[in-house]
């Protein structure tokens, strides 16, 4: 029986000079991204008729794609025209998530090396509700690591480093928890399976260094950045299990989601603490505020 390949929410898809609803055919079997993993993305959201640090998240994907091989071939600033007019496709009720895209059609001088000359871009955006912000998630330590930048291009938002996020999120998952945080090569904590971490202990917020075996977030960035303008002492530094486990407070941070509690550690309940809960007042404060968004 056939698979069912149309979205699973309102989408609208720009490609090839066109917009394009549903989920059209774009990448065929003998195509690099389909069975060597030459894709980057990126992730905005708009919501509330606003789009919170939209022009990073478009420069970013640029940046990957050079990460990767590809070649960019479209400017930030185009590529945030695009979502605008995108927007105007959907209701205006429910949030959006807005994703850039590139990936590499054929392979260069070797099978294996993607034709940068090859690259071809999409711009996706599909209806997604924000996150529960008052639900909290349960965590776990998971087994699986994060890669370094010597193994895998971890400095993009890359296709293809998603399988290995994936696999820790299910685990977790098998294990009766939401997520799960995840250490690098060292045995540091790095980041949970799909978000950035923060933790508070005595009134200080904690964060691990990016130290290029994860993605530090662009909305990592913006709510550290508010937090120290509201007076909050924010560290990066290195970090382990044990410092999560004496946390007071422990959160995420991610596009897809802002800014979350964490209410469980393995067997530990946690509060939804004050501090998580200023940092998405910090958060949906500015974003409605910015003259930028």
């Amino acid at each position: 029986m056939a698979i069912d390949t149309s979205p699973r929410s309102t989408t609208w898809t720009y490609v090839d000079g066109e917009w394009l609803s549903g989920n059209p055919p774009l990448i065929g079997p003998t195509s690099h991204a389909m069975w060597l993993g030459s894709t980057v993305f990126d992730g905005a959201r708009w919501f509330d008729g606003i789009a919170p640090d939209l022009d990073l998240h478009c420069q970013r994907v640029n940046r990957s794609a050079v990460s990767l091989g590809l070649k960019p071939t479209m400017a930030a600033e185009e590529i945030e025209a695009l979502t605008w007019e995108g927007v105007k496709k959907f209701d205006g009720k429910t949030a959006i998530y807005v994703k850039p895209m590139y990936w590499g059609e054929h392979g260069s001088w070797s099978v294996v090396a993607v034709d940068p000359e090859s690259t071809r871009f999409a711009l996706c955006l599909f209806e997604a509700p924000m996150g529960n912000a008052h639900g909290g998630s349960s965590l776990t330590l998971s087994p699986f690591r994060r890669p370094t930048i010597e193994c895998m291009p971890t400095d993009a938002k890359a296709g293809c480093l998603y399988p290995n996020n994936a696999r820790i999120l299910n685990e977790a998952r098998s294990r009766g928890f939401d997520n799960a945080l995840v250490r690098d090569m060292l045995g540091n904590i790095a980041e949970t399976g799909s978000s950035n971490i923060f933790m508070v202990k005595d009134g200080v917020v904690f964060t691990p260094a990016a130290n290029k075996t994860f993605l530090a977030g662009i909305t990592r960035f913006r709510v550290m950045s508010l937090l120290r303008e509201a007076g909050f002492e924010v560290v990066e530094t290195t970090m382990t299990m044990a410092d999560f486990e004496a946390a007071d407070e422990i959160f995420t941070t991610g596009n897809y989601s802002k800014v979350l509690p964490v209410t469980r550690l393995d067997d530990r309940d946690l509060q939804a603490g004050p501090i998580a809960a200023k940092a998405r007042d910090l958060y949906m404060d500015w974003a409605h505020s910015s003259p930028d968004v």
